[in-house]
């Protein structure tokens, strides 16, 4: 079986003015993945000085690691009341580039873990989909490249879902693309399937012409879901490129990230 591959920023993460810690696509995948035991690699990118903090704990999730330097390191703040959440971009990350690429040859099915519009251009996702099948994370298509308080719009890149197989989504992200996430309103994107992620209601799949429900499986207890959208796409993909259906797909990776933010609470 060939490896999935995660790609994206690292990131410096303040939840609930605690300490920074590591974040960004790589590392919450990684954990996923870890739990999985599929074959994986993972490309990540930060600044040279920001390495030591943050490759280090990565590289000790088990999943092999391609790390690429960049001129600056994401990082953000984020406070949470329930599945609502307010979050600061205090620095933005860097591109990546089609060089960038590099070291995954091997790979068909990719999760390209964007935090930002300028993560992933247009151009490198391009190259990425030669050949493999790209998810890609939503956030790069309504977060605009700039520091502040978190904005979202709809002004991306239209030539940037040409590239994408899977779009997950949040629910918020989809509302400021779409509207209402009806079955019309989703399909109006032109991506193969969308998956539009409900918090602790479950999650919606738009695939093979139908929008099926899935239900979430119930966490007790108070909840830090940061990264819970990334642990989730690298299980779906998990599924999916192991021939899984899409919504079994997000079943099973539904009650992978409750299983993880269980953890969290013990």
């Amino acid at each position: 079986m060939r490896p999935l591959a995660v790609v994206g920023n690292l990131s410096l993460d303040r939840v609930d003015g605690g300490p920074p810690r590591p974040g960004g696509a790589p590392f919450h995948a990684a954990r996923a993945l870890r739990v999985l035991g599929r074959p994986a690699l993972v490309g990540a990118k930060c600044a040279a000085s920001d390495r030591r903090q943050l490759v280090p704990p990565l590289v000790r999730l088990g999943v092999p690691v391609l790390w690429r330097a960049g001129e600056s390191t994401a990082a953000y703040s984020f406070r949470y009341e329930g599945d609502r959440r307010e979050m600061r971009v205090d620095a933005l990350g860097p591109s990546w580039t089609p060089e960038d690429l590099h070291g995954l040859e091997r790979v068909d099915w990719v999760h390209v873990g964007a935090l930002a519009r300028s993560d992933f251009p247009a151009g490198t996702l391009a190259e990425l989909a030669r050949g493999r099948r790209v998810a890609f994370d939503g956030q790069g298509l309504v977060r605009p490249d700039r520091v502040g308080a978190l904005e979202l719009d709809a002004a991306y890149d239209r030539d940037v879902l040409a590239q994408v197989a899977v779009l997950k989504l949040a629910e918020e992200e989809a509302r400021v693309l779409v509207g209402d996430p009806d079955e019309d309103a989703l399909r109006s994107l032109g991506v193969p399937e969308v998956v539009v992620t409900l918090g602790s209601q479950g999650s919606l799949v738009l695939a093979d012409g139908r929008l099926e429900r899935v239900p979430a499986r119930p966490v007790e207890g108070a909840i830090d879901p940061t990264g819970a959208g990334d642990a989730f796409t690298s299980a779906y993909l998990v599924s999916r490129s192991s021939g899984h259906a899409p919504a079994a797909a997000a079943r099973r990776a539904t009650a992978l990230v409750a299983g993880l933010l269980g953890r969290r609470l013990r």
